[in-house]
């Protein structure tokens, strides 16, 4: 029978690293030690900012970080799915990343003014149309297109680092049609 034995909370030095609830890298001080009857070495580490557990074993860490960076100025809409895409990449649902990126580009369309109802790939040219993809990016926005499309509607399987690509393209998007324009300081 696999079991682990922990110890009490202890003093812990486990290097750093990029904690799954409030996103910051530490270096923890705290946490539990616990060894299975197999041999191998598990931690559950306090984060010293949040206060919250982490577990690691080898490489791997739950909850982990969420993958991609936060873009300012996005209305809330946007944000939420943007970072729930960001968030599916902590559990490993590499579909369902690729899913919402793909709605994503939906709700951009639509809160650039695009009206409701209308098919997707109508509100990808809506996007390119009206100059809210930069020059030589529609390639980026037809790749979203289409890998939201086989994840949708085929049975092959997303891979990780095609869900981080998407994930990258989403975030550079986000950055030209929103974060980038805030950043200029208004003229008289």
């Amino acid at each position: 029978m696999y079991t682990i034995s922990w110890k009490g909370v202890t003093a812990i030095s486990r290097g750093h690293y990029v904690c799954g609830f409030c996103g910051i890298e530490v270096g923890p001080d705290q946490g539990y030690f616990g060894k299975s009857t197999l041999g191998e070495k598990l931690y559950i580490l306090i984060c010293p900012n949040c206060q919250k557990p982490t577990f690691r074993h080898d490489e791997v860490q739950v909850p982990a970080p969420v993958y991609g960076n936060k873009v300012s100025h996005v209305p809330t809409e946007v944000c939420s799915l943007y970072d729930e895409a960001r968030r599916c990449m902590s559990v490993s649902a590499y579909t369902a990343a690729v899913l919402v990126c793909r709605k994503l580009l939906m709700h951009i369309a639509v809160e650039k003014n695009a009206p409701e109802g209308k098919s997707f790939l109508e509100y990808v040219e809506y996007l390119c149309d009206n100059g809210y993809v930069p020059p030589d990016g529609k390639g980026w926005v037809d790749h979203i297109r289409k890998m939201g499309n086989e994840a949708n509607h085929e049975i092959a399987e997303v891979s990780r680092t095609d869900a981080e690509e998407l994930i990258s393209f989403s975030e550079m998007l986000l950055r030209f049609i929103y974060e980038l324009p805030a950043r200029i300081p208004d003229t008289p």
